[in-house]
């Protein structure tokens, strides 16, 4: 392992005596580090408990859907669970340049440049993905780290993630209305998902404040649900909120991703159309530091209509449809709360009878399904 090589090795030859001396010491060091090591009492404890639970058939986080709120009436809010399966291979290269490339002068292979890369923020989405993203290698997250193993991970923080598209006429509405509408559709997300007394349960005012007192009967059905949640009136279908003696958030950095077109609307004014994932990461408030994460798409369509013709409020939004996709949390439970599930922890809800879903697959349109779906996502 230690001998130089030959002359008549055209690869190795090139490297320098003192390159070549540092690669033997750090591949000597590299190989006692990985020997195999006998696993702890608490590894062991944790493997026989893995064993046990899938033995048991218990799945861990689940992932809901739902309908617009006018069409929830008689119809169950379509949840999901997930479960993630991470593996992780190994191989031992034997090349010097393969095993230690760093050691090559000028770094020729732009290892450098790629690992700058794939930590560096993703530009704002524009359009339509076409593809789910390529999750970084499998890791678990931690208080320090709670977005590690996510492809959130290279996403904006909170309202930086809704970047709001150039304004400009359409039909007879100026740019500078249509940038009115822009700004108030990015209040209305901000309110109902990032706002941290909507996130840890408390009333989304500022999210209530933006939608129109004129629009018939939508802010009494709102009030309803966040006073009296029900399978009819659930809160979680329009807003991220969370039981505060349940969980509480890591940190104050809620990941962010998606898009706002816009187009003629209906009555009179401009249609905003809003597609968007926050992904958040949550420990138990009862002390452990086991971090989860709940991921929540959502597609809002406002509109803000022409007052001149219309009876509505100057400045305030319609709410014409909404729809969400809700992944780790429990289905079928409608207490105003979404409810995370912990790998440590025994599921609650209901078992999983859909099919397997990406929950940050944002290439896809949100899938209306059958009623009462609760299936499985492949990664949190």
């Amino acid at each position: 392992m230690s001998e130089k090589p030959s002359d008549d090795q055209p690869s190795a030859s090139q490297i320098p005596d003192d390159v070549w001396e540092q690669f033997t010491r750090d591949t000597e060091r590299d190989i006692r580090s990985s020997a195999p090591k006998e696993p702890s009492a608490r590894a062991r404890m944790v493997t026989e408990r893995l064993r046990g639970q899938q033995a048991r058939g218990e799945v861990p986080p689940g992932w809901r859907t739902g309908p617009a709120w006018q069409e929830i009436n008689g119809r169950a809010a379509r949840r999901r669970k997930l479960w993630t399966a991470l593996g992780v291979t190994v191989a031992v290269a034997v090349a010097v340049v393969a095993l230690k490339p760093s050691l090559l002068p000028g770094d020729p292979f732009g290892t450098g440049e790629s690992q700058a890369a794939e930590a560096s923020p993703l530009p704002a989405e524009t359009t339509a993905p076409t593809a789910p993203p390529a999750g970084p290698d499998p890791e678990t997250p931690t208080l320090d780290e709670p977005f590690a193993g996510s492809p959130a991970l290279r996403w904006a923080d909170g309202e930086a993630g809704i970047v709001l598209p150039a304004a400009k006429a359409v039909g007879s509405v100026p740019a500078d209305r249509v940038e009115q509408a822009l700004k108030l559709t990015k209040k209305l997300l901000v309110g109902a998902n990032l706002d941290p007394k909507t996130v840890r349960g408390g009333r989304p005012g500022s999210a209530l404040a933006v939608l129109d007192p004129k629009q018939p009967k939508l802010l009494d059905e709102l009030d309803t649900a966040l006073r009296s949640p029900s399978r009819e009136h659930d809160p979680v279908t329009l807003f991220s909120r969370f039981d505060p003696d349940e969980v509480r958030p890591v940190g104050d950095v809620i990941k962010t991703r998606g898009r706002m077109t816009f187009e003629k609307g209906t009555h009179g004014g401009v249609a905003v159309r809003a597609d968007y994932t926050f992904v958040y990461p949550l420990v138990r408030a009862d002390g452990p530091t086991e971090v989860t994460r709940t991921i929540v798409r959502r597609v809002v369509e406002v509109e803000l209509a022409d007052p001149a013709r219309y009876q509505v409020t100057q400045g305030r939004l319609l709410l014409l449809e909404y729809d969400q996709e809700i992944g780790n949390s429990s289905c079928f439970v409608y207490d105003g709360y979404l409810h995370p599930e912990f790998s440590s922890r025994t599921p609650t809800g209901a078992d999983p009878s859909g099919p397997a879903t990406d929950p940050y697959d944002r290439s896809k349109d949100i899938d209306d399904g059958d009623d009462g779906d609760c299936g499985t996502v492949t990664r949190t």
